[in-house]
């Protein structure tokens, strides 16, 4: 019965209109799925890294990171590498602005400032306002 009902039946090809227009949410690049991840403040693998994510190289993807003023220290163990992001230490902080200006301080003149600070009793302020002390003071 169901033979002689289905017996001319064939298989027909149906073309598919292409999507002009997308819905919802478009989806985030390998780069942004990582910062999301390591955000949560949670460590990850460099093993997990490679396989969820499919990168060929997590290392370099973190170093891109970095480069980028994320904070991501990499812990190495003997089960492996692991990633985590954090917040820099005022050590650390230090030390690049003294690599980057060659003094401890965020500019130059800031070593002056304390003899004009006595002078009009004003905190730090940017190398414009100690200009602007150094001209009253004298």
């Amino acid at each position: 019965m169901f033979k002689s009902l289905f017996a001319n039946d064939s298989l027909r090809v149906v073309a598919k209109a292409k999507k002009t227009e997308t819905r919802g949410r478009k989806t985030l690049s390998k780069r942004q799925k990582v910062l999301n991840l390591l955000s949560k403040g949670e460590s990850v693998t460099w093993k997990t890294l490679r396989n969820r994510f499919d990168l060929v190289s997590p290392r370099a993807l973190v170093d891109t990171l970095r480069s980028e003023g994320n904070m991501i220290y990499v812990n190495k163990t003997a089960k492996g590498t692991s990633y985590r992001m954090g917040v820099p230490t005022k050590a650390i902080i230090a030390a690049g602005i003294k690599k980057l200006y060659g003094t401890p301080f965020a500019y130059k003149n800031a070593e002056d400032s304390t003899s004009i600070n006595r002078c009009i009793g004003v905190g730090r302020l940017t190398p414009l306002h100690n200009n602007m002390r150094r001209a009253l003071c004298q």
